[in-house]
């Protein structure tokens, strides 16, 4: 399956690969519209009307009231169906549990792994947000511990939303929650990269949610406080006020580098360092940055990785948009990286979506993989009169004021992304640009297998329209990547649609019209012809090297596959050079669950 050049290479062995990314924020369902989104320099922010406003009647005439929130649309539904989950269950499970769950699947898929394929263990490692299901339901009765109490206290204790994930996915690993408050996607990260590079899982699910509850509500502006006094964060600027609370969600699957080198995985980013730390007893005001704890966090994650601060030319803020947190922060930074001249870039999102609490890390983190990934720096927005105060000349770093390519002096693109939580909690990541990787032979035109399922007709139909659409966006792609990202990244399910193809362009006109290609879907598989297929442990394949490519071997094997005959698709590409690439995610059909009375 692999290139033999890139078995040969040699890389840092306290280096992790993102393989997997997926995100759902204010304004984006998904991470490639959050990346337009900040690209395009959008800010997703919704000024309520009155009859809009929940939970705060009282509040209305109050001056200091602003009626500014960043609600994350699809908060309250659920395909519980593609995980067997009843609906009772799913109306049990809290927004966070059922958005975190999705998640996983998602950057699982982004990924191309299919969890009922996946060897080995696969650790989870996750922070959310405890307060939202005390807002969501009252605890669960321990007066008893029968079948429905435990399946009421496993929907609603934060604490079993990792384990959730890997039993119904169908995983084994590690299952850890984190309790980190806004720092809690920095430690999923943290403590995940430790686990895989100690060797104790294969793949780890790094993660954070946050739902505020109810969605659709302002809040009281209160000097000093990290509440803005119009709903609009600006960060590193002379009149911000603060910021606004959001909600969303965030994961990464991560593998040690060398592994997902050899294994021809899709590649983000790289971590090249994580540290945390607190400032227990400080100066500072409880929960503000202390700049020294700060910058020893920011110092320790570089040297871990081996990194000098003149190669780091992102940095990734947490800032609130108040002056004296955003000062406490780039004076951190800056003794940190020193009196190295830059310039590095500073950034932040909040300006775009706001504060996501325990996902906001998250928010920062998958910003920086894919400026990594795309070479491209966006604007920091609602930055319009830096502050003086925060003497940035006098630092290496340059508000970003405006999208731009990266292009860095040093030869390599790195970022830094820091969270900072309430409690004195402090976390830093250095993020490296994904590694070079060989060039592969132009792809020959062969007869290639496409295979498509999902759990009924209507997902059948979205996942081929998809998966159109994709290709006419990606001209660059190839088809046998294609075929081994769908063959091996994605779960099987009943209703199933096949073709064998020998071109993108043949994929993409079977898949708008059932022709340009031999198509075939779900059928009896009694009376399949398989002549030329042989039985291996994991399903049938073809019984030579000449019928993989053979256009009739395959289509006997492609009807076998609709007939709900198992394949053997990883023996379709050893010692090929496919990889695996991002492709669309299952279309979940989400309805709403939600209960109101206990």
């Amino acid at each position: 399956m692999n290139d033999s050049p890139e078995q040969e290479q040699e890389y840092d062995d306290g280096d992790v690969a993102i393989i997997g990314i997926a995100c759902r924020y204010p304004g984006a369902r998904d991470k490639e519209q959050f990346w337009d989104n900040l690209v395009h320099g959008r800010e997703s922010i919704t000024f309520l009307r009155t009859e809009e406003i929940e939970g705060d009647e009282s509040l209305l005439n109050n001056p200091a009231y602003v009626r500014a929130c960043a609600p994350l649309e699809g908060y309250d539904e659920f395909d519980p169906a593609v995980f067997g989950i009843s609906d009772r269950v799913a109306t049990l499970m809290t927004p966070e549990h059922r958005l975190f769950l999705e998640s996983v699947w998602d950057v699982l898929e982004d990924a191309g792994y299919d969890p009922d394929r996946i060897q080995g263990e696969v650790g989870i490692y996750a922070g959310a947000n405890p307060m939202t299901p005390a807002q969501y339901s009252s605890p669960p009765d321990w007066a008893s511990v029968g079948p429905e109490v435990m399946d009421r206290s496993n929907s609603w204790f934060t604490d079993t939303m990792t384990s959730n994930a890997l039993f119904y996915l169908g995983l084994t690993g590690e299952a850890v929650t984190v309790t980190a408050v806004c720092t809690g996607f920095h430690y999923s990260v943290h403590l995940a990269c430790q686990s895989l590079l100690l060797g104790q899982t294969d793949m780890a699910v790094a993660g954070g949610t946050m739902v505020r509850l109810p969605q659709r509500r302002g809040y009281l502006w209160e000097e000093g406080r990290i509440g803005s006094r119009d709903g609009h964060c600006r960060p590193f600027d002379a009149k911000g006020t603060g910021t606004r609370l959001a909600s969303g969600v965030a994961t990464l699957l991560l593998k040690p580098l060398r592994q997902a080198v050899a294994d021809g995985d899709h590649i983000y980013a790289t971590v090249k360092g994580t540290a945390i730390n607190n400032n227990g007893a400080s100066a500072v005001s409880y929960g503000f940055a202390q700049p020294e704890r700060l910058s020893a966090c920011i110092a320790g994650a570089m040297h871990v990785g081996g990194v000098t601060p003149d190669t780091v030319s992102l940095y990734e803020a947490n800032t609130f948009g108040l002056p004296i947190t955003d000062g406490l922060e780039v004076r951190a930074a800056h003794l940190a990286f020193g009196k190295q001249t830059g310039p590095t870039s500073l950034g932040s999102v909040k300006g775009n979506i706001g504060h996501a609490g325990v996902a906001a890390g998250g928010s920062g983190t998958v910003k920086a993989a894919l400026s990594l990934y795309h070479r491209q720096l966006v604007p920091t927005i609602n930055l319009t009169e830096v502050d003086e105060d925060l003497d940035l000349p006098n630092t290496p770093f340059v508000p970003q004021l405006e999208g731009a390519d990266w292009t860095p002096q040093a030869g390599v693109r790195r970022a830094g992304v820091t969270a900072l939580g309430g409690g004195g909690y402090n976390a830093h990541l250095v993020l490296e640009e994904p590694p070079t990787r060989p060039e592969r032979d132009p792809e020959a035109r062969v007869a290639r297998l496409v295979a498509l399922s999902a759990l009924d007709e209507r997902g059948l139909v979205r996942r081929r329209a998809a998966l159109r659409e994709w290709i006419a966006a990606h001209p660059e792609a190839r088809l046998d990547d294609i075929c081994l990202s769908l063959g091996l990244g994605r779960r099987i399910m009943d209703r199933r649609w096949a073709a064998v193809v020998s071109t993108k362009e043949e994929l993409a006109e079977a898949l708008a019209t059932e022709s340009g290609g031999r198509v075939t879907s779900d059928g009896p598989a009694a009376h399949t012809d398989l002549a030329g297929l042989r039985q291996t442990d994991r399903g049938l394949v073809p019984d030579t090297s000449d019928g993989r490519r053979d256009e009739e071997t395959l289509f006997r094997l492609a009807q076998a596959w609709t007939g709900g005959r198992p394949v053997d698709f990883a023996a379709l590409y050893e010692n090929g050079s496919a990889r695996r690439v991002p492709l669309p995610g299952y279309p979940f059909e989400r309805r709403r669950f939600w209960r109101t009375h206990w």
